[in-house]
């Protein structure tokens, strides 16, 4: 469909005065912004934007989504157990296929007990790589696999970021006190 003429409406800007011209009232109200904000930047005493890590810890807040809260951040990742102790997770695929970082590497094997046909031989989390969605937690039908608030993770390698089977299992059992909400 065409627009017709009588549709369209001319919009002009109103002309700029000599001084306008030379953008100086704009350049003076830019400084008066900046000086504003310098001036009450020193009237709020002690308080810094800068967190001194790691002395000062970052509080986790939930958010109201919906009608519940729900935890707003996501770190370190954890490989659970089940009540018998053993990794729960059933080695389905769904986490690596959902990974968008693709930094999640299962290794698949029959498994040795009778309640399920497969378990993970070998189970890796490229640290470094992945981007913290969340997407692998969500993907798990059995939440074997869950993102904790722990944030603080080092690493003197690469190597040493790629979380294997046995290093996702302590990450469980030093936070499982932790439990996401």
């Amino acid at each position: 469909m065409a627009i017709r003429d009588e549709d369209i409406v001319p919009v002009s800007a109103p002309p700029l005065n000599a001084l306008e011209n030379v953008y100086l009232p704009e350049i003076a109200r830019g400084f008066g912004v900046t000086l504003r904000h310098l001036a009450t930047s020193w009237n709020k005493g002690k308080t810094t934007r800068a967190m001194e890590y790691p002395e000062e810890r970052r509080e986790m807040r939930p958010v109201e989504k919906g009608g519940q809260f729900k935890d707003n951040f996501r770190g370190v990742h954890r490989l659970n157990r089940d009540a018998a102790g053993r990794v729960k997770c059933v080695a389905c695929m769904m986490c690596p296929t959902i990974c968008p970082a693709n930094c999640i590497h299962i290794d698949a094997a029959d498994s040795p007990w009778d309640d399920r046909e497969k378990y993970p031989r070998k189970f890796e989390i490229d640290e470094l790589r992945c981007i913290y969605c969340g997407m692998c937690e969500e993907a798990c039908p059995v939440d074997a696999i869950e993102l904790t608030p722990e944030y603080d993770i080092t690493g003197l390698s690469r190597q040493e970021m790629v979380f294997d089977k046995e290093k996702l299992l302590a990450v469980y059992d030093a936070t499982i006190e932790k439990k996401p909400m």
